[in-house]
């Protein structure tokens, strides 16, 4: 693919204007810790939302839908649809309580959940096991869909590319904190999101309109059952179904154990979206002139008493501890 002025030109003022967003929250993000790491907890529930889609939407994420769908129909997505049920509870369950811990990191949640120096090397162990190999493998396959892409699309030196791409994110992350990465992440999803809409536009319109693609559908998979079936399973005279990519067992496991059960690598960066978030009114707020010690309270192993550590404090709606 060779690319011509105006091309670069599209791609330079992208990084620039995405790097512009980031600088220009340098003085915001620089006023406190607080400020920098979660954003004073003032961020609106649709920049936090919109950060989180985006940051799980990375180079990666096109790939392997894409070789889902090729292999396996529509219905290959429940490979990772089923945390769909994890996501629901931490939504409307999960992110409220960990909002009101008033904690910055999820690793330091650890360390409040529990007590003493356990609870530390809990922290210090789990800080260091998923913020060293955990997180380079999880970089190592995202740079490598990257490189594809880049290879594909530009043309260039992926390897060069990636590294201007690593260089401007850095830059305008480390410069701005949380603030900067909210905004460019909203600023990126927003193009992500119509980029794919309109290349959806054009290849269905390649491959003849949607009466051909059904066709070609068809033709790759068996059934048009098969390839745009939502459902992982198929329903017969004789009973239910599954198709051979997922037997019943795989898939009952899938959905009763695998979404609470594995650890999902996009975790760490929604629960830091969770804890810069507006604590609006209601149970699971609390108020803002209160010290941490009192949202704190009632993260303790035992129901009935306070953790002797920390200051006690009443649970809102509560006369006491």
């Amino acid at each position: 693919m060779t690319l011509t002025p105006i091309d670069w030109a599209i791609v330079a003022a992208y990084f620039l204007f995405t790097a512009a967003i980031g600088f220009v929250f340098t003085r915001k993000g620089g006023e406190s810790m607080s400020e920098y790491f979660i954003s004073g907890r003032n961020v609106p529930w649709w920049l936090a939302g919109a950060s989180m889609v985006a940051t799980t939407f990375a180079a990666d994420t096109p790939l392997v839908v894409t070789g889902l769908v090729v292999n396996h129909g529509v219905a290959g997505n429940w490979l990772w649809w089923n945390f769909v049920f994890s996501g629901t509870l931490t939504v409307f369950f999960f992110a409220r309580l960990w909002r009101r811990a008033h904690v910055m990191t999820d690793v330091e949640f650890a360390e409040i959940r529990y007590s003493g120096k356990p609870a530390a090397a809990l922290r210090g162990f789990r800080a260091l096991y998923l913020g060293i190999p955990v997180n380079l493998i999880i970089l190592g396959w995202v740079t490598r869909a990257m490189i594809k892409i880049l290879t594909i699309s530009l043309g260039v030196n992926p390897y060069i590319a990636v590294g201007i791409c690593f260089a401007i994110t850095m830059a305008y992350s480390v410069a701005g904190g949380m603030w900067a990465v909210l905004w460019t992440d909203l600023v990126q999803f927003v193009i992500k999101m119509t980029a794919v809409i309109v290349l959806a536009i054009f290849a269905v319109s390649a491959v003849g309109g949607i009466g051909a693609l059904k066709a070609g559908l068809t033709k790759h998979f068996g059934t048009e059952t098969a390839a745009l079936s939502v459902m992982p399973v198929h329903v017969g005279v004789d009973g239910i179904f599954a198709y051979a990519w997922m037997p019943l067992t795989a898939l009952f496991t899938f959905l009763g154990v695998q979404w609470w059960a594995a650890w999902y690598p996009g975790s760490p960066p929604s629960s830091s979206r969770w804890h810069t978030t507006r604590s609006g009114p209601g149970p699971g707020s609390s108020p803002a002139s209160a010290p941490s010690s009192c949202t704190r309270t009632w993260w303790t192993r035992s129901p009935d008493t306070c953790t002797p550590s920390w200051t006690c404090c009443p649970r809102p709606g509560r006369a006491s501890c």
